[in-house]
């Protein structure tokens, strides 16, 4: 998860604004961070979102940050 903590920071964000922006809970979030927890699917989705890149590039399948081109309605 050193992959998330980084981009986070790249971002300014602490992580109780990832609480905000995301809706996990920041203990959740913390343990996300560090590999104590896995986040499910949607968690994942919303983490991209927030951090404004793609679900691989957060699951270590692409080392390209930028998100991929979305389709309207996909980030409700």
């Amino acid at each position: 998860m050193n992959r998330l903590k980084a981009l986070r920071k790249e971002k300014g964000l602490t992580q109780i604004q990832m609480q905000m922006l995301t809706g996990i809970d920041q203990s959740d979030y913390s343990k996300i961070e560090s590999g104590k927890r896995y986040y499910s699917f949607e968690q994942c989705k919303r983490i991209a979102l927030a951090l404004n890149t793609s679900m691989d590039y957060l699951a270590g399948l692409t080392d390209q940050k930028a998100p991929y081109e979305r389709s309207k309605g996909l980030h409700d």
